[in-house]
C-alpha cells in the first residue's frame, strides 16, 4: 500500500437534493476508518403541509380571540358584531394573529400549527432568524400574502418551497426531523 492511502487526507463528495447542492467532506484516518460527518438534508415542506400547519393555527388564533377580546369588548360594552373591516372587533382579532404569528416563530422558530405538524421556519443567510427578520416576514408579508390569497400558491412551485413572504426574507420552512444532526458514521 502507498503512503498516500494511510496518510490523513480529504476527499470531496458532492451529494445532490433535489433542489439543493450541498458538499460532504469525507475523511480517511490512518486507521483505515472513514469518518462522515453527515450533514442535514433538508426537507422542505409542501403546500398541503402549510396549509394544514396554518388551519390549525388559525384555531388558535380564533380561540385566543374569543377568550380574551370577546368577552373583554363585552365587559367594556364595545360592539363584537360589527361587519365593518375597521371595527375594533376586528382590529383587536388582526392585532392578536400578527402577534401570535411574530412571537411564535421569533421564539419558537415555529408556530402551534408548525409545531404539531412538525413543521420550523429557518433563515436561509444567517444562522438564526432576527427581529428584522421575523417583523417583515410575519407581519408584512403575511399581509400581502392574506390580501392576495393565490400568492400562497407559489410554495407548490418555487424549489425551496417558499412563499412570498418567505422568498423576500431569505426564509423557508423545513421539517423538523430534516434539522436533527446525526452522529457522525463510522465506515
Amino acid at each position: 500500500m502507498n503512503d498516500d492511502h494511510n496518510s490523513s487526507r480529504e476527499e470531496t463528495l458532492e451529494a445532490s437534493d433535489a433542489s439543493n447542492e450541498e458538499r460532504v467532506v469525507v475523511q480517511e484516518e490512518t486507521t483505515n476508518q472513514t469518518v462522515r460527518p453527515i450533514t442535514p438534508s433538508l426537507h422542505y415542506a409542501g403546500f398541503w403541509m402549510r396549509f394544514w400547519a396554518y388551519l390549525l393555527d388559525l384555531i388558535v388564533i380564533g380561540s385566543i380571540s374569543r377568550i380574551l377580546i370577546y368577552p373583554l369588548f363585552r365587559f367594556l360594552d364595545i360592539e363584537t358584531a360589527s361587519g365593518d373591516m375597521f371595527s375594533a372587533v376586528n382590529m383587536a382579532t388582526a392585532f392578536i394573529f400578527y402577534l401570535y404569528f411574530i412571537l411564535t416563530t421569533k421564539f419558537f422558530g415555529q408556530t402551534v400549527g408548525k409545531m404539531i405538524i412538525g413543521l420550523k421556519v429557518i433563515s436561509l443567510k444567517a444562522p438564526g432568524l432576527s427581529w428584522s427578520t421575523i417583523i417583515f416576514r410575519e407581519l408584512l408579508g403575511r399581509y400581502i400574502s392574506a390580501t392576495i390569497f393565490i400568492l400562497y400558491v407559489l410554495v407548490a412551485f418555487l424549489p425551496k418551497k417558499q412563499g412570498l413572504h418567505d422568498y423576500f426574507a431569505d426564509t423557508t420552512v423545513v421539517h423538523e426531523r430534516s434539522l436533527q444532526l446525526e452522529k457522525p458514521a463510522y465506515s
